[in-house]
């Protein structure tokens, strides 16, 4: 996601990371219960991940990730105004960037005199199911995390 947000920075689109909670506490990074403790785990990730967007914390109730879904990896897209315009209950490079190229489109197909209508759409997308990732990151946030997950798959 961060080479999405490069890319598209030129053409004035803007991209944060929105820090809600671990969804699989674990030793390393349990369950969260202070926003001191919140900020700590948001810093972790922008350095082990290497998230180079602004990161915003969400409130530790988690009141921000409850009004836009509650979905554990979650993408909006809005317009200036503050549109919804893409929403995505998964975030895919590939998805977003589509989504994001189609909407920059928009803009110069209004500039070049287009009376363009909105119109809602719905697809289905599909993303890599990369379990070693998926494990990789459940292991930074200890055995715990990974055993739970482990257990819910039984």
């Amino acid at each position: 996601m961060n080479e999405i947000a490069n890319q598209y920075a030129e053409q004035g689109v803007g991209s944060i990371f929105l820090y809600t909670h671990e969804p699989h506490p674990g030793e390393n990074y349990s369950h969260l219960t202070s926003m001191e403790q919140k900020f700590n785990h948001a810093r972790d990730l922008r350095d082990k991940l290497g998230v180079n967007r602004s990161i915003l914390v969400d409130s530790l109730d988690g009141a921000c990730h409850r009004e836009y879904g509650s979905m554990p990896n979650m993408t909006w897209i809005f317009s200036r105004s503050g549109i919804p315009v893409y929403k995505s209950d998964w975030t895919d490079a590939a998805s977003v960037a589509n989504a994001v190229d189609y909407f920059v489109g928009v803009r110069q197909r209004r500039r070049d005199g287009e009376r363009l209508a909105p119109f809602q759409v719905q697809r289905l997308d599909f993303h890599n199911q990369d379990w070693d990732a998926f494990y990789e990151g459940l292991a930074r946030n200890g055995p715990k995390a990974v055993r739970e997950v482990d257990e819910a798959f039984e």
